[in-house]
């Protein structure tokens, strides 16, 4: 598999709880290349416990990045988080994290995407859908194999935040 290829140093705008889980944009420019097309990174959502598994085995919270390219196909970047040591990047979000549904607020503290991606960027690929309404399909899905930390105070933080398990069950 090709070495994962992106620019991940432009910092997340904005937080929101819409109900479904836990979403923040960034700021224009986070961009991954993938089968010599561009895609420009929209934002991550969360979810509890993991959509994904790896070798059978879920994790307690997942990460997407979803990215688009100029004609709207979409790539997401799947990140697991085992339980462990806190997570910085989480941390600065999490001060933020609304418990209530309502309008995204702008984020005060600087958070990049690489600071929510493991620094191993070996991956799994597969074909999939959107895990959310409307789950289209046709999704270039890379799945990072290295897990990164979450204390369990970030994982039950989240949980609390959207009120239920938001996964998809595995397709």
């Amino acid at each position: 598999i090709k070495p994962l290829k992106s620019i991940q140093k432009f910092p997340a705008k904005d937080i929101v709880n819409n109900g479904h889980t836990v979403q923040i944009s960034f700021k224009e420019g986070n961009m991954l290349v993938l089968d010599s097309a561009a895609y420009q990174m929209k934002q991550v959502q969360f979810h509890a416990p993991s959509e994904n598994t790896i070798r059978g085995k879920s994790f307690p919270l997942e990460a997407h990045f979803v990215h688009a390219d100029s004609k709207g196909n979409l790539s997401v970047i799947g990140v697991m988080y085992t339980e462990g040591k806190a997570n910085a990047g989480l941390e600065k979000l999490w001060e933020q994290m609304p418990n209530d549904v309502g309008e995204p607020k702008p984020l005060k503290n600087r958070v990049i995407p690489s600071e929510l991606i493991p620094e191993n960027r070996g991956y799994y690929r597969f074909s999939g859908s959107l895990t959310t309404p409307p789950c289209s399909e046709g999704v270039r899905w890379l799945l990072m194999k290295n897990p990164l930390t979450a204390s369990k105070e970030q994982i039950e933080a989240f949980k609390h935040a959207v009120h239920h398990n938001n996964n998809r069950p595995v397709q």
